[in-house]
């Protein structure tokens, strides 16, 4: 009963989609050992937040939109609108992520606590940005995309002009998939006058903007060679990645959206993925 339960969480929080953005965190723990040494404690205690973080927002996420995905024909059969967890439930769930991702940012020091709410904020109001802006993709892009930033800081107690750039990254990355995935509800968001990219300027410049947005993940990741004055072995890694984008977007077209979960869980995790190894084999090498 209990294993049973815990997979109903695992699929409320989506709790394999931690894949798109661990790797980035983790990249940032072995680019910021290079100068200030990371314990096994810290990197438990960043590894242990993110993960309480993201449990928070996604149970937030469909506790907030809960009458949305009751409506929609391809969320209806989530845990929540399914009927497998009550609301109060979920609301406990919240609380009890909210309160370990903050003693895990305790954990990690002052300056950790006092960003803890701050960063709760932005997790959970995402979940409303659809509501009034179209934008939400990027807002979304920016709440995971501090991930790394956040384990610099909590590594170093400062920030650089790298980390920002791996940051930015992976926030170019999420926006890009992100509004790939919502062409699925283009139909439903405009019956229910939800915003998006792809509900407001249609699906073909959906996929433009997110072309775009990709290009920058590549620019992105090519900067953060620079920065970091890594070795041709991350580039190596780069070059699989950049084919990888140019795949994503040849598996899902305007006209032929049926591949989409391919693209959006494996293609995107296999990014994830060699971004890390290429930053650990750079370290390796070095």
């Amino acid at each position: 009963m209990w294993l049973e339960r815990v997979q109903t969480y695992g699929r409320l929080i989506k709790f394999s989609h931690t894949i798109f953005a661990l790797p980035f965190a983790l990249a940032a723990v072995l680019l910021a050992n290079r100068q200030h040494p990371v314990s096994w404690l810290t990197l438990g205690c960043i590894v242990l937040a993110m993960a309480a973080a993201r449990s928070a927002a996604m149970g937030f996420n469909r506790f907030a939109d809960y009458e949305y995905d009751r409506r929609n024909p391809r969320t209806i059969d989530r845990p929540l609108t399914a009927g497998k967890i009550d609301k109060r439930s979920v609301l406990i769930f919240i609380a009890v992520s909210s309160g370990l991702f903050i003693v895990f940012a305790a954990l990690l020091g002052p300056l950790c606590l006092k960003l803890s709410l701050p960063l709760l904020f932005v997790l959970f109001f995402y979940s409303y940005t659809k509501r009034f802006t179209s934008f939400s993709h990027l807002f979304l892009g920016f709440a995971i995309g501090l991930s790394p930033l956040a384990t610099w800081i909590a590594i170093t107690g400062t920030w650089s002009l790298g980390i920002v750039l791996l940051s930015l990254a992976l926030m170019t990355y999420i926006a890009g998939f992100d509004i790939l995935y919502a062409c699925q509800d283009v139909d439903f968001d405009r019956e229910q006058n939800l915003f998006s990219i792809p509900s407001r300027w249609g699906v073909h410049r959906a996929f433009q903007v997110a072309a775009g947005l990709h290009l920058a993940t590549f620019l992105f990741l090519l900067a953060v060679y620079f920065a970091f004055d890594l070795s041709s072995i991350y580039l190596a890694f780069l070059a699989v990645i950049s084919l990888l984008l140019v795949l994503e977007h040849r598996l899902v077209r305007p006209d032929r959206l049926e591949k989409i979960d391919l693209a959006f869980f494996h293609v995107n995790s296999a990014i994830s993925v060699l971004l890390f190894l290429a930053v650990l084999a750079d370290t390796w090498c070095s």
